[in-house]
């Protein structure tokens, strides 16, 4: 199974966590999404996968949830504490990799923008589903198939939308550039491993950018209003 490379984020764990905290597509589009999805969270017990420098770790919190967060990153694990608190249950973890609970531990595993970095989802999701009790949900978002496809045509390159590829990205950080890969399916792939790993589809959201953002991004809101960036899904543990 391929993921990124913790260090990728650990260099730049300071200047990503700033960047995360005010930019359209986290702030204003895929975290309100992710929230919005997973409704009334008082009390239930949560694993943030994925969870980076906490700041869907510390909504969740403030909304009553009980968090637990892992990331493959101890850089960005650093930022999380600084957030959360030295008593936040974080831990480093690579989702690629056994997770380190019991079984029926969660209410819920919210995976926010991490999928697209396995290669292969399947031992992961059945990680996630081992964790959840019965009727438990996992909330993921992940890299629209069908933008990521029109953004490698742009490139110059001609995947297969059937298969499953790897997308190779850069991304400005601060003063630093991020390499990473990202690994593309199809929506029919997405599905299948989904309920092969045990889980019924709730959900399949497209949604839209708060209205604020339209003020504060006005150069790239009108794309990001028209073209989703990101698939969300809700599924339930059978």
């Amino acid at each position: 199974m391929t993921s990124v490379k913790p260090s990728d984020y650990d260099s730049v764990a300071a200047a990503y966590t700033a960047d995360n905290e005010k930019n359209l597509f986290n702030a204003y589009y895929e975290r309100p999404a992710t929230l919005a999805l997973a409704g009334d969270v008082a009390g239930r017990r949560i694993l943030d996968a994925g969870c980076g420098a906490g700041p869907l770790f510390a909504a969740l919190r403030d909304q009553g949830a009980i968090v637990s967060g892992i990331d493959a990153s101890a850089g960005m694990l650093e930022q999380a504490r600084l957030r959360l608190g030295g008593d936040a249950d974080l831990r480093v973890a690579d989702l690629a990799d056994p997770l380190p609970f019991s079984d029926n531990e969660f209410d819920d595993v919210i995976a926010s923008l991490v999928l697209h970095y396995l290669e292969d989802w399947g031992p992961t999701l059945a990680e996630m589903r081992r964790v959840l009790k019965p009727g438990g949900r996992l909330i993921a978002s992940v890299n629209h198939p069908t933008a990521e496809y029109c953004i490698e045509r742009l490139a110059g390159r001609r995947p297969d939308y059937f298969e499953t590829y790897a997308a190779p990205a850069e991304w400005p950080v601060g003063d630093q550039t991020v390499k990473v890969t990202f690994w593309s399916r199809p929506l029919h792939a997405m599905t299948d491993a989904f309920t092969a790993a045990g889980f019924r589809i709730s959900a399949i959201s497209e949604p839209q950018p708060v209205p604020e953002a339209r003020e504060l991004f006005p150069d790239d809101f009108h794309l990001m209003a028209t073209a989703p960036s990101f698939l969300f899904f809700v599924l339930e543990a059978c």
